[in-house]
């Protein structure tokens, strides 16, 4: 018996994005597919099966520690991106000033996706949501280039709806316009009795 629920709904592939190297600065640049391993988007920076411990895993490990990397890739919700431009009474938010390497449409509250939900595109590629990605700093100081009167709001404004950072379950290619199917894990509340 499967724990995982396919929805009944699809999402939709509307923007991929790369950055080759973390000295390029932190904007990363469209491409029209993104070629998924099991370390990562081929050709980007936060490729790897491992990463360095930092400042949001501080509760469980000394910063610059090996970790396994569940954050291969960042993904965002262009009606939360839309929000979020609204929220700042900006014309708009372009998903690459907030780090992401893929813009999904047709995802109601996409940032809230509980951990282990499955995105699976038409090639069979399959992400695995880690959790939510909160908003920084960074991506306040790239959206006060464009928009210097919004800058200090970006973080409180952003929050739940940066999307999400997840891992690659299995290898295959992702393109814009690619459908995405939806599996859900089991959810409960944990109460520690």
């Amino acid at each position: 018996m499967t724990l995982l629920t396919k929805l009944a709904f699809q999402g939709l592939v509307e923007n991929l994005l790369l950055r080759p190297t973390r000295e390029t600065g932190f904007i990363k640049s469209p491409t029209h597919t993104l070629q998924l391993a099991f370390s990562g988007p081929v050709g980007d920076c936060h490729r790897g099966e491992l990463r360095k411990s930092d400042s949001r895993t501080l509760a469980t490990y000394k910063r610059g520690i090996d970790i396994r990397n569940v954050r291969q890739l960042t993904i965002l919700s262009q009606e939360e991106l839309d929000d979020v431009a609204k929220a700042l009474s900006v014309p708009t938010i372009e998903a690459a000033w907030f780090g992401a390497n893929m813009v999904l449409s047709g995802i109601p509250d996409l940032t809230l996706l509980p951990p282990s939900t499955r995105l699976q595109f038409p090639s069979n590629a399959t992400i695995v949501v880690d959790m939510e990605n909160y908003p920084c700093s960074q991506i306040a100081e790239v959206v006060g280039t464009h928009y210097p009167d919004v800058q200090k709001r970006v973080v409180k404004i952003a929050m739940h709806k940066r999307g999400v950072t997840a891992w690659v379950e299995r290898e295959g290619e992702v393109k814009c316009g690619d459908a995405v199917t939806i599996f859900l894990p089991p959810q409960r509340i944990y109460v520690p009795s």
